[in-house]
């Protein structure tokens, strides 16, 4: 068989999927009996020294938002931030970093990027001129920036007729649908504060955001009804059928009779819920964030959903026929419910979720950004974001203060990148009423020197026409006799996103077997790579391009 027949395998019932996970984790046990996690990599924080300043502020409007957009704004290969700032204009920071060195971001003051009100960002090339767009999130109306090369932006809501509205928003997420040149554009909202008795139970309706017809730029907003105050949403094909469907996570505390919710989205149709008899379950939680990877190794996404101590990590359970759920964060002890250190016992309030090898030894790590509302008494004032790194056995460990990144601020939105290119995803932390954090990742040296704890690969991946990153397709890496999975997105998490490198830890493995899924379902050939490298894959290229990092 080839390497394609062989990714995706298509459990017919809830029986043959548990045996199938039993027996996929023993593969991972016996298989891998070579490779064992290693430890924590170290951080320093640099915020001061990068000269990265920006503090997420604002009244009630603002308790929830403060994301970050990672992408590259010059074409230098080193990511870029986009940071909001609430009642505060929001930030642009090019990034400035040398290989493995100390991190440096320069303040870009653009007056299109210094927009204040801005809950969150996300970046896309939404014209596939190869420049970066960003879709600005706000209270009051959106904004969609055109990139224009070398870091500079312009307002396009005009240019492609996109209407902004006058929402509350606080979600994101984009994908190209089949046959389309444009994205299409999906908008969380959360309440609306034009009724009245807001805030409670006065959810405003999510809005999707079409390509015109035979144009360039939007057709009128179609309402997502009902909505149920939105904090995460996702374009995601979460049963490898080729269609990306919408996944939507609400916050309870606000919505009356609501729930988390799954549209159908198809070419030429209206959008559509999925219900019950669809096999879709009711979920109620405090919805605030989405994570998306392949953690169990079936070929589908699991989710993980943060919520206020009830955070959920979400896998088939039925095979891919039917959007049914099992939560698997016990089992694999990511519950995340309650402060790990600091004398809190109060619950937790998760905000942005992501996954990422943080130490590169093969095993996906999630890291878990924490932070009380405002000053909910009920809730934990202390509460110390997470890195739960990942185990040989399918478990997940807390690692956040041996790795010394434990602080008690109020966290929002975060990223983990590489922005200085030596293969050691950083982070980045937004923070409410304190300035961001920013974390480099030493591995396993010191502030003055770093040293690599395992071996890595960063992807790019590029195609023709306007979906030229490839969003909806699917990155295999084979190492050994595991095979690594992630899907190319945009969305979710908390108010912020990633554009760029697609970071895979290869563990001791010094190469390793590159095969995508190209949006709409082709196949590429099997690449073998070597480790500790930046390559670009073109679709229908048999190869891999290498990519140097700039001063390397």
């Amino acid at each position: 068989m080839s390497p394609g027949e062989l990714q995706v395998p298509r459990p017919a019932s809830r029986r043959r999927s548990a045996a199938l996970a039993i027996g996929l984790s023993l593969i991972v046990a016996v298989g891998c009996a070579s490779t064992a996690a290693v430890r924590p990599p170290r951080f320093v924080e640099e915020a001061a020294p990068a000269s990265l300043a920006q503090v997420y502020d604002g009244d009630w409007e603002f308790y929830v938002g403060g994301g970050v957009a990672v992408f590259d704004c010059n074409a230098d290969g080193r990511p870029d931030l986009f940071v909001a700032g609430g009642q505060n204009p929001a930030a642009l920071y090019r990034n400035d970093s040398l290989v493995g060195a100390t991190l440096r971001f320069t303040h870009l003051t653009d007056p299109a990027v210094g927009l204040e009100a801005v809950t969150g960002a996300y970046p896309v090339d939404i014209d596939g001129d190869g420049n970066v767009d960003l879709a600005v999130l706000r209270v009051g109306e959106n904004v969609l920036l055109r990139g224009r090369g070398d870091c500079r932006f312009e307002r396009a809501n005009e240019a492609w007729g996109f209407a902004g509205g006058d929402a509350w928003t606080t979600a994101f997420s984009a994908h190209w649908e089949a046959g389309s040149g444009w994205p299409t554009l999906a908008v969380g909202n959360y309440v609306d504060r034009s009724r009245p008795g807001a805030p409670f139970g006065t959810c405003h309706d999510n809005v999707l955001y079409r390509p015109a017809e035979g144009g360039r730029g939007f057709a009128a907003p179609i309402p997502l009804t009902p909505g149920y105050c939105t904090l995460s949403t996702l374009f995601s094909d979460w049963n490898r059928s080729g269609h990306a469907d919408l996944l939507v996570t609400n916050d309870r505390h606000y919505y009356r009779g609501g729930e988390d919710q799954l549209w159908r989205v198809r070419p030429g149709e209206a959008p559509a819920l999925y219900g019950r008899a669809d096999g879709w379950q009711k979920l109620e939680i405090n919805g605030m964030g989405i994570a998306s990877y392949d953690v169990t190794g079936d070929g589908y996404p699991e989710y993980f959903l943060t919520s206020m101590a009830d955070n959920k990590l979400r896998s088939l359970a039925e095979g891919p026929g039917r959007p049914a759920y099992t939560d698997m964060a016990r089992a694999r002890g990511v519950t995340a419910h309650r402060p790990f250190t600091g004398g809190d016992t109060r619950p937790s309030t998760a905000w942005h979720a992501e996954f990422c090898d943080v130490n590169n030894d093969g095993f996906i790590d999630l890291f878990i950004a924490k932070g009380n509302v405002e000053a909910m008494a009920e809730a934990a004032q202390r509460d110390p974001s997470n890195l739960l790194l990942g185990q040989p056995d399918g478990q997940f460990v807390e690692a956040a203060e041996a790795a010394g990144i434990l602080t008690f601020a109020r966290a929002r939105g975060a990223a983990l990148a590489d922005f200085n290119l030596d293969g050691l995803p950083d982070l980045v932390v937004v923070n409410r009423r304190e300035n961001v954090k920013l974390w480099r990742n030493v591995g396993r040296g010191t502030a003055g020197r770093s040293r690599p704890l395992g071996n890595w690969l960063a992807l790019r991946l590029r195609q023709p026409g306007g979906n030229r990153d490839a969003i909806g397709a699917w990155v295999e890496v084979q190492v050994g006799e595991r095979t690594l999975r992630r899907e190319v997105t945009i969305g979710g998490g908390h108010a912020g996103g990633q554009l760029g490198w697609i970071h895979f830890g290869l563990g001791r493995a010094r190469d390793a077997v590159v095969r995508v899924q190209w949006p709409a379902g082709e196949w590429g050939p099997p690449v073998r790579v070597s480790a500790n490298q930046f390559v670009s894959l073109e679709r229908g290229a048999n190869q891999a391009v290498p990519w140097r990092p700039p001063g390397k």
